[in-house]
């Protein structure tokens, strides 16, 4: 194992054993639920009776999820931390999820073997172009990947991943429109979504009554931004990225797929 995914794998063992990295970022998620519900929908919609891969499950509490819309799961992550963890909840709640120790950039697994692939805040933690090819190389032609991940552009997001360095890894790399563009060489279509930009402005209201109301208003006036000032996605704190027609040569480029993000 190279420095890079060593460093990841001490970093997400010790977070997993600790669980201090989670009550410091919790205030953030409280505005997440747009989000989220636009994720779990899509997952929702195409789960059942399908094969899913969670790309980095972390501790599986997503992939008993999928279980429940009635996938046949398979969950994978570095950590082994997170995947004893995992293993022990399935089997207490006799849920059938396979979960295994595995680098997202070298996945052990034949090629075109899931009809849906998801990840959640595990791309910028690797290195793209093997990542995007072993996805494309695993999924089916028919089948999509779907991933929420964090963006780099933001000036002040960034300056406060800049005071909490505590809070990531050396290595991770929000992403960047070069970065999901990228991934145009290995799928046939790019879609992206952007979330949360004015609704942060609720994060310090999310203990007072006013907080729902407040990230309503907000998250609909994010919505207006990013559908008539494309610009402004960039500057989101998260994507949702959803992939589809993995290219036959991973890797090699062909035509344009559709990018949402910067506007073109």
């Amino acid at each position: 194992m190279d420095a890079r995914k060593s460093r990841e794998k001490a970093f997400h063992d010790q977070q997993y054993r600790e669980f201090a990295y989670w009550q410091a970022v919790d205030k953030y998620y409280a505005i997440t639920d747009v989000r989220v519900r636009f994720w779990d929908d899509f997952l929702r919609r195409r789960s059942p009776g399908r094969r899913v891969l969670e790309y980095g499950c972390g501790r599986g509490n997503y992939s008993l999820q999928l279980a429940g819309y009635g996938a046949r799961v398979t969950g994978i992550d570095l950590s082994e931390t997170a995947m004893q963890q995992a293993q022990a909840v399935a089997r207490a709640r006799a849920v059938p999820i396979e979960f295994r120790v595995m680098d997202g950039e070298a996945l052990d697994f034949d090629d075109q073997t899931f009809d849906v692939i998801c990840g959640n805040a595990i791309l910028h933690h690797l290195d793209l172009q093997r990542s995007y090819a072993e996805v494309a190389r695993t999924l089916k032609p028919d089948g999509v990947a779907i991933f929420m991940e964090p963006l780099g552009h933001n000036l002040l997001i960034n300056l406060h991943r800049r005071m909490t360095p505590e809070l990531r890894t050396p290595d991770e790399h929000p992403l960047r429109v070069r970065d999901i563009a990228l991934a145009r060489s290995y799928f046939e279509t790019v879609e992206v979504h952007a979330f949360h930009l004015l609704s942060l402005l609720a994060v310090p209201l999310r203990r007072t009554p006013i907080f729902p109301q407040v990230l309503a208003v907000l998250d609909r006036v994010d919505t207006f931004l990013f559908a008539r000032v494309p610009l402004t996605r960039r500057n989101a704190w998260y994507a949702v990225v959803v992939l589809r027609g993995p290219r036959p040569r991973a890797g090699q480029a062909g035509q344009a797929g559709r990018r949402v993000i910067d506007g073109d």
